[in-house]
């Protein structure tokens, strides 16, 4: 029996910016300005649900999550986080962790759909990784961006 090869959903590679892996989940940077917005795919195909993951890949997304949800609230000073895998348009099992402030365009609404997306300029873009940090993070294997 062979493995299913993991292939990121079309529409996250066209809206997000690679940034690298975690030990379960690819992290992605949604190319949307406005908003510190990482995204977590756990590279297991097939899957659309956190339920349908093994135990052992469930309890890692939650870490996953739970670390990068950390490592966003401190980096970028959010007002409040949200975290939440809706999957209605991609069904690929992804979890968004978006950095919202009482002072973003959406609040106090979702940002979904709201506005067209604002992708980042080159000096933003730098300046969002450069909060980031993300080799602070246990296990991050950065990807080469650019």
């Amino acid at each position: 029996m062979t493995a299913d090869i993991f292939q990121l959903h079309p529409q996250l590679d066209n809206d997000c910016i690679h940034l690298g892996k975690l030990r379960l989940c690819r992290v992605l940077l949604m190319n949307e300005s406005r908003y510190p917005w990482l995204i977590l795919v756990p590279e297991r195909s097939g899957m659309t649900e956190l339920f349908e993951l093994a135990e052992a890949d469930q309890l890692q997304l939650i870490r996953e999550s739970c670390v990068i949800a950390h490592h966003l609230k401190r980096a970028f000073a959010a007002d409040k986080l949200n975290v939440a895998a809706i999957g209605n348009l991609v069904p690929q099992l992804h979890v968004h962790h978006v950095v919202r402030y009482r002072t973003d365009p959406a609040w106090p609404a979702p940002v979904w759909g709201r506005l067209p997306p604002e992708p980042y300029q080159p000096n933003a873009l730098e300046s969002c990784l450069d909060k980031l940090r993300l080799a602070e993070i246990p296990d991050f294997e950065p990807a080469a961006i650019g």
